[in-house]
């Protein structure tokens, strides 16, 4: 149980990440669990750990290093598409 909470919140956070950006993630619901649980990772580096959790995410951080992540991403992506 705890596994698939772990993955229902990161999801929520990578697509709330993905709409306060207004960009769509690739991979659908896989892209937002990445992009939300690779985004608390991040976050988590960067800012530290503090605000509300929820399990075993920080909220704010986890959000804030999502969308620094789908920030790279869409970078990345772009850079990706130019060199075709």
């Amino acid at each position: 149980m705890g596994l698939l909470l772990y993955l229902i919140i990161g999801g929520i956070i990578g697509w709330f990440a993905g709409v306060i950006l207004g960009k769509d993630l690739p991979g659908g619901v896989i892209g937002n669990v990445v992009a939300g649980i690779v985004g608390a990772w991040i976050g988590g580096r960067l800012l530290g750990y503090w605000g509300p959790k929820l399990s075993d995410f920080y909220i704010v951080p986890a959000i804030i290093g999502a969308i620094i992540f789908i920030i790279i991403l869409s970078f990345v992506m772009k850079s990706m598409r130019k060199s075709w």
